[in-house]
């Protein structure tokens, strides 16, 4: 029996030394087999431009519309505004017998807005304007006042290159000009439309980089 007992008191020491062998490898606080932690180490410059690239793209928008679903912003305002500032930039024009220049608008109107949909950014405008014109034509020695009126039905975002410009002139004594005259003074007017087709597209550009 002594045999009997000192073996099965071996085997139960046994049973509870790989019992607790096992136990004691999975507990967190075992420093003597736990993987030890990485050393510090500087990051590159391609490190901190991978972390940016991962970064999310910047919202667009309002903070309120955070999924960028739908916002649209009305730009009437601004827009109106800097077209007349650029136009009236326009320099003088020369003309055959004369000059001309850009006195005012009349007529600035329409529609320009910027659009967020799914977090893209869209803009776009239609409007239409009348451009007053006053110059000088010389008859002779004399010079003698001209006035015009400058049309353009309706321009739109990414359409310039259709841009129309109808001319009207008014002049200060007609019977002083003959019908060449008035032909020639109307022609030259519409060399206008080059000029203010760049303002446009100045203007244009401005509005997508809003």
């Amino acid at each position: 029996m002594e045999d009997g007992e000192a073996l099965s008191s071996s085997s139960t020491e046994k049973t509870q030394q790989e019992t607790t062998s096992s136990y004691t490898y999975w507990v967190r606080g075992v420093t003597e087999d736990a993987v030890p932690l990485p050393a510090p180490r500087k990051l590159s410059s391609n490190d901190i431009l991978s972390s940016n690239a991962a970064q999310p793209p910047t919202q667009l928008g309002s903070v309120w519309n955070s999924a960028g679903t739908w916002e649209e912003k009305n730009l009437n305002s601004w827009a109106t505004q800097r077209i007349k500032e650029l136009v009236m930039t326009v320099d003088s024009l020369e003309l055959s017998a004369g000059k001309a220049q850009i006195s005012d608008l009349s007529k600035c109107v329409g529609d320009a807005f910027l659009v967020t949909v799914r977090n893209k950014k869209r803009v776009g405008y239609t409007y239409e304007m009348t451009l007053n014109v006053k110059g000088e034509w010389i008859v002779g020695e004399e010079k003698k006042s001209i006035k015009g009126y400058l049309e353009i039905p309706e321009f739109s975002f990414g359409e310039l290159d259709e841009l129309q410009l109808q001319v009207e002139v008014k002049l200060s004594e007609e019977k002083d000009f003959s019908q060449q005259e008035k032909l020639q003074i109307s022609q030259g007017l519409k060399q206008f439309l080059q000029p203010v087709r760049e303002k446009l597209l100045q203007f244009e550009q401005e509005l997508k980089d809003r």
